[in-house]
């Protein structure tokens, strides 16, 4: 046995003994050696003249495709409540063109509070999502978020028997205003509706994760519970695929932490707290300020050319600047 590997045992030996000793109810167990599906959001770059820098975003769609984690367009982090329908199809053809059906894409409607839910309107975005051959994400909205917990999964029951196969989406809200976490029951009909493969839970509440997790290993173990906890990335020990913005930053140093786990290699607890602090810091509190700190520190790697961001999305302070670029020094210097 290598040493890496020996080390990654002692880890994980420890680990399960401090678990044993307490007297709460015991964690989840820990998977080692899993395979992870990994998708990144991949951010909209913007310009010093705040338009879109469709040339960067091509750069990270590729970049992103290129580390073997699929992207994700259209999503939070990809601005899409602040984007017009034009935008939003041009993101996703350019996506198309560049990795083909290893895609992921955001199903969007907009609308106003009070708003009823669109139907029509979701089937739509849908049908164009997948007809690009990409696993559609269902995006809450106003209107969807308002319907009971049975009338929200009989609507993405009913998106699915028209586009096939795709991803559900809880999203709280710190990160929009319509955003809404779902009860444990909903959660268990929605395990029932057949073309939905996965969902994204994006509480940033490891319990309720759990909770989801256990649910789906008793009722539909191939379903995936897409971890959208940035700032508890480790989920993935437990269970969890991901869906994540924090990816979107550095989808190389993702990859290679999954393949460590894969390869239970003790190298992942390093890389793995490193990238998980970066998530710590990028998504305090105001959440959606995240995206200017992805789109820093995708320009102190020189993978986009500005950190502008567009009219109406939060920023963080200049001071971000240093703490982001000390943890890209010490990232690059594990890859």
């Amino acid at each position: 046995m290598s040493s890496s590997r020996r080390a990654f045992d002692n880890v994980l030996y420890y680990r399960s003994q401090a678990n044993a000793d307490a007297k709460t109810q015991p964690m989840m167990s820990i998977r080692a050696g899993r395979r992870v599906d990994g998708i990144a959001a991949v951010l909209l770059p913007f310009d010093g003249a705040r338009s879109v820098d469709w040339r960067a975003f091509d750069t990270l769609v590729t970049r992103t495709a290129a580390a073997g984690i699929r992207p994700a367009v259209n999503m939070d982090t990809g601005y899409v409540q602040l984007l017009g329908p034009d935008d939003r199809t041009r993101a996703l053809e350019r996506a198309r063109k560049l990795v083909g059906s290893e895609l992921v894409a955001g199903v969007v409607v907009d609308d106003r509070p009070g708003d009823a839910f669109q139907l029509d309107a979701y089937l739509r975005a849908a049908d164009a999502v997948a007809r690009c051959g990409a696993t559609p994400v269902i995006l809450p909205s106003f209107g969807l978020s308002g319907l009971s917990e049975e009338r929200w999964v009989a609507a993405l029951a009913a998106i699915g028997e028209r586009c096939g196969p795709f991803i559900a989406f809880e999203l709280g809200p710190m990160f929009v205003p319509y955003g809404r976490i779902y009860s444990l029951e909903a959660y268990a009909a929605l395990l029932e509706v057949p073309h939905c493969i996965g969902a994204k839970h994006s509480s940033l509440s490891r319990n309720a994760e759990w909770d989801r997790l256990r649910l789906r290993d008793e009722r539909r173990p191939a379903f995936r519970v897409y971890t959208g906890n940035d700032r508890a990335i480790d989920m993935i020990m437990y269970g969890s695929d991901y869906l994540l913005g924090l990816a979107g930053f550095c989808p190389d140093a993702f990859a290679l932490r999954d393949r460590y786990w894969c390869e239970r290699d003790a190298r992942f607890f390093e890389l793995n707290d490193l990238l998980q602090y970066l998530g710590q810091f990028s998504f305090r509190d105001p959440v959606p300020a995240y995206r200017h700190d992805a789109a820093t520190f995708l320009a102190l790697r020189g993978w986009i050319a500005s950190d502008a961001t567009p009219p109406g999305a939060q920023r963080r302070p200049e001071a971000d600047r240093d703490v982001l670029a000390e943890l890209l020094h010490r990232i690059e210097a594990l890859l």
